[in-house]
């Protein structure tokens, strides 16, 4: 079935507001409950991509609550915090990681709307050591409870959130696609719109095919192939 001309609009609008310089790392965070709440954060916010550390032989999953969000947001899988946070680094990216500590300042007190990474750990145990000796900024989500902290996709729509406020405030969301690298842009709407085509591409180590103004893909395919989207 082709993809209808409205779809194709409505995807490209979504991408186009996406930001490639605000992300989150989860260490250890397997629940399928709070993997998927987190997703559907970052795709209401804007957030292009996530990055995930998991317990080992954890396969991350998730469940309703995602409502598809990951089809949305990719999330990449790093063998460990270190490899992780060494990508992120070389991106350019600012890690805040939430934890208690002296050194840890009000996430408020944070200026986000430059390149940012939010580390977040498991509720049970937090950031690893490794982890925290690396960030670059403990931040806090200060608590008036007798509770000292939040749940994990609860803090982690709390910082998406702030700083989707700041780059408003600031101006600089993007809105025509500049968030996101040209070449990136390109195969990513590829992707959102026909997804099981991208897939038949990649396994025959074809490139993906042009799409006109309307989101039609400009070239006969073999007829084996669904245009499903």
């Amino acid at each position: 079935m082709p993809l209808l001309p409205r779809r194709f609009e409505r995807l490209k609008a979504v991408l186009d507001r996406r930001m490639g310089d605000l992300t989150v790392l989860l260490e250890q965070v397997d629940k399928p409950h709070n993997l998927s709440a987190i997703l559907r954060s970052c795709d209401a916010v804007g957030v292009l991509e996530a990055h995930v550390v998991s317990m080992a032989g954890r396969t991350p999953t998730f469940n309703c609550t995602s409502k598809g969000s990951e089809k949305w947001v990719p999330l990449h899988r790093h063998p460990s915090t270190a490899e992780a946070l060494r990508q992120l680094k070389a991106q350019g990216l600012r890690l805040y990681g939430t934890h208690l500590s002296v050194d840890a300042i009000d996430y408020r007190d944070c200026d986000f709307t430059g390149p940012t990474a939010f580390l977040l750990g498991a509720e049970k145990w937090g950031l690893s050591e490794e982890a925290i000796e690396l960030v670059d900024q403990p931040i806090v989500i200060p608590m008036l409870g007798m509770v000292q902290s939040l749940n994990v996709s609860v803090a982690t729509a709390t910082l998406l959130f702030e700083a989707l406020r700041q780059r408003q405030a600031a101006g600089s969301l993007p809105s025509q696609g500049e968030g996101v690298d040209p070449q990136r842009y390109g195969r990513m709407l590829f992707e959102w719109a026909y997804p099981e085509v991208a897939a038949w591409c990649n396994r025959q180590g074809r490139p993906y095919p042009a799409l006109d103004g309307e989101g039609a893909i400009s070239e006969t395919l073999p007829r084996n192939v669904r245009l499903r989207h």
